[in-house]
């Protein structure tokens, strides 16, 4: 089954239970991958789980840029309102590796393209997307080349 199929069976699934807390979310995530279809033009058929994960964590961006501006405002219910909305659209990614693992990654690609500086990091940055796209978070990446490639 893939990706798409499966968050509109969760959705039904929290339709039946009445869970409010997931429901709406599913909703705006089954919408949002309305919109690329549309923009695509697929007219039958669901999306590349691929296109899916982009979508998802495109909107995981988007939330966590509205926790840091509702915690600065002292908005706490929508601050929690967005976490939990995260909570239900990461439960359809992948596993993230961890920062350690990230690290290890980072050096060996760096290794492996002979990156010496910060001029080198788009072309880190292309070989990461491209081998492991879906289990890296690129906030971290980025903040690790810099690191790594200031020294």
């Amino acid at each position: 089954m893939n990706l798409e199929n499966k968050i509109d069976l969760k959705l039904s699934e929290a339709l039946k239970n009445k869970d409010k807390n997931v429901y709406p979310t599913l909703r705006l995530v089954l919408s949002a991958i309305k919109d690329v279809k549309i923009q695509k033009k697929v007219k039958e058929g669901p999306l590349k789980d691929e296109e899916v994960i982009g979508v998802l964590k495109k909107m995981i961006k988007q939330r966590n840029d509205s926790c840091e501006a509702y915690k600065k405002a002292g908005r706490d219910d929508l601050f929690n309102n967005e976490k939990n909305e995260i909570k239900v659209i990461s439960e359809f990614l992948p596993n993230q590796l961890n920062e350690e693992e990230t690290l290890k990654i980072c050096e060996e690609i760096i290794k492996n393209t002979q990156a010496s500086s910060m001029k080198d990091m788009g072309k880190v940055m292309g070989v990461l997307k491209a081998k492991h796209g879906n289990v890296l978070d690129f906030s971290n990446v980025s903040k690790i080349l810099k690191t790594l490639l200031n020294k």
